[in-house]
């Protein structure tokens, strides 16, 4: 056993669903690797700036997109290439609807 704590209030979901995010830029395509209901794990090609906040749509599998406003608070660089890499982000969730909170909650549940 390692000897980090757990700090989540809720358990982690591996998923593999796409996101888009809105960057000063455009768009940033991602994926999202792991879900709670407070918070993602993105990977993407394009870096984020920490304690930045980005709107953000969320496309569960099989159902509606979810619109949020997270906050990316930690990233991880992996090289891919030698001409390319690719970014780890962690995004905090700091705005979502209730309605949208509780859609979440339920397709995690049912995973």
């Amino acid at each position: 056993m390692s000897g980090e704590e757990e700090k989540r209030r809720h358990p982690r979901k591996e998923v593999s669903w796409p996101i888009t995010i809105i960057a000063e830029h455009g768009t940033i395509e991602g994926e999202i690797r792991n879900v709670t209901v407070d918070g993602l794990f993105v990977f993407c090609e394009e870096p984020l700036r920490l304690n930045e906040t980005y709107r953000m749509s969320i496309i569960p599998d099989k159902h509606q997109a979810i619109g949020v406003t997270g906050k990316a608070v930690w990233s991880d660089a992996y090289c891919m290439a030698e001409d390319s890499a690719a970014y780890g982000i962690g995004i905090c969730l700091i705005e979502i609807t209730d309605q949208d909170r509780e859609t979440l909650r339920g397709i995690l549940a049912g995973l």
